[in-house]
């Protein structure tokens, strides 16, 4: 997982120009670990689909950790179909989320923050992002 940004700036005062601006993830399926929330940044480029791509900014303390996709025009909020697949004792099990989600607005960048009553899991960076709630 990327390390914390060595700035210590926070969300809540940060640009959307200084959002865009943090580093990607090392790789499209690197596991970033838990997280408090996300930061939706709409892109001016289309996917196949025709919708516009998003990417996303992980967050820890409100303290942006890095940015998660770029190429996904969907979010699958609590995964998709409404879980996520586990490795649970070798076995590859479906494991349903029942988290409560809210979205709110960022003062500076007016972007938006989704984020759960428990920390975050996020999927691999494709078409379609997947983030849930971790309740362990």
């Amino acid at each position: 997982m990327n390390k914390k940004l060595k700035s210590n700036k926070n969300i809540l005062n940060m640009s959307k120009r200084e959002l865009e601006s943090v580093p990607p993830r090392k790789s499209f399926d690197e596991d970033v670990g838990l997280i408090d929330s996300i930061v939706i940044l709409p892109s001016k480029k289309l996917h196949d689909s025709g919708f516009g791509l998003m990417d996303f900014v992980a967050v820890i303390d409100n303290k942006p950790i890095c940015r998660l996709s770029g190429r996904s025009d969907v979010i699958h909020i609590g995964g998709i179909g409404g879980g996520h697949f586990e490795s649970i004792n070798g076995d590859f099990n479906f494991v349903r989320n029942d988290d409560t989600w809210f979205i709110d607005c960022l003062p500076k960048s007016g972007l938006l923050r989704l984020w759960s009553c428990n920390k975050c899991r996020v999927g691999a960076a494709v078409g379609s992002f997947e983030i849930w709630g971790d309740s362990k």
